[in-house]
């Protein structure tokens, strides 16, 4: 069974930074896709980036602006979300999702089967 667990969540200013990680266990970060989506209140979860099992990422551009970096440690099946600039506008509940896929990053929330509980990251103006 794959259990994820996101911490690092929290209140930062207009500008501030936040990593959030998502320790998993049951599951392989450095063997399947590993992806982040964000939720803010009233709206639709939304993708912001992904890693394949090679370590390459990819973002959801539009949202993430170059702001955004997905690392991971292999040695304690972590993934990392490393939020730069960040912006009221960002102020969600932040995921991470386990993909039983290998070499495709999906940005649907249903391309994943494992979710954590969410970190709460409240950008203020």
């Amino acid at each position: 069974q794959v259990q994820l667990v996101e911490s690092g969540g929290g209140l930062v200013q207009s500008g501030g930074s936040l990593r959030l990680s998502c320790a998993a266990s049951g599951r392989s970060v450095s063997s399947y896709v590993m992806g982040w989506f964000r939720q803010a209140p009233g709206k639709e979860r939304e993708f912001v980036g992904g890693m394949l099992w090679n370590g390459r990422s990819t973002y959801s551009e539009d949202l993430v602006k170059g702001r955004f970096i997905i690392s991971r440690e292999n040695a304690k099946n972590t993934v990392y979300l490393q939020m730069n600039s960040l912006m009221p506008e960002d102020t969600a509940v932040y995921y991470c999702a386990s993909s039983v896929s290998r070499v495709r990053v999906g940005v649907r929330s249903s391309d994943y089967d494992s979710w954590g509980q969410g970190t709460q990251v409240t950008v203020s103006s």
